[in-house]
């Protein structure tokens, strides 16, 4: 899954009119983290190393992809399940699902950038809460966190991505270069240094100005109620 996970980003780093993405599970179940005969099987530190590696690398880049990214929580997330929840920039919960970094009863902390981005998303004291008292966080719990954007109606698959479709529309609509170039100046103010995500913006603001997109709202002249 790790392998097939890293083509599907390639893949859609090569997605040039995309705008929006759902991550989702099969079988109301989103994602229950390490396979443990996997894990088993590479007990050495270095193996170890090389996974924790390959997927921080991965989940970097999924997050930097300019397209709005939302994660569908179907049943459980778990350990690196629950990782891959944070490499999103939303989060939508169907009843009864919850999110869960298990890897203390592993005997391991998380590896492949969820602490790091967790810390971002609700603060350092609820991120160790969350890592140290291994917390089921239900749905809502996590809005209270701002963990979930919101706990979706439906708890079946068909329905709940129906729904997470609807969400992300609203923030979807509009030309592909001006939603892309909003993740874009948004990623480089979360990960720059302050005078070099204004460097970006003002670079990424240069690509759009005077673009087609530009020119038709010049040309239809929008009110804004």
């Amino acid at each position: 899954m790790m392998l097939e996970l890293q083509e599907k980003v390639a893949e859609l780093e090569n997605w040039k009119d995309g705008k929006g993405l759902i991550i989702c599970g099969a079988g109301n179940t989103f994602c229950s983290g390490s396979d443990l005969n996997t894990v088993k099987a590479i007990p050495n530190s270095q193996d170890g190393m090389n996974m924790c590696m390959f997927m921080q690398n991965t989940l970097t880049r999924l997050m930097r992809l300019p397209l709005i990214s939302v994660a569908l929580i179907q049943g459980k997330a778990i350990g690196g399940g629950a990782e891959l929840t944070t490499a999103c920039d939303f989060r939508l919960m169907t009843p009864g699902s919850e999110i869960r970094f298990v890897h203390k009863h592993m005997g391991l902390v998380p590896g492949w950038g969820g602490a790091a981005r967790l810390v971002r998303i609700v603060g350092s004291r609820a991120a160790l809460r969350l890592l140290s008292g291994a917390l089921k966080v239900d749905p809502e719990r996590a809005l209270r966190l701002g963990l979930s954007e919101e706990t979706l109606l439906s708890p079946e698959e068909s329905g709940s991505l129906e729904e997470a479709r609807a969400w992300l529309s609203q923030y979807t609509e509009g030309p592909a270069s001006v939603i892309r170039a909003a993740k874009q100046v948004v990623t480089a103010g979360r990960e720059l240094p302050l005078e070099d995500a204004l460097r970006t913006e003002k670079d990424i603001f240069g690509t759009v100005w005077g673009g087609p997109a530009n020119l038709q709202a010049l040309v239809r002249r929008p009110k804004h109620k």
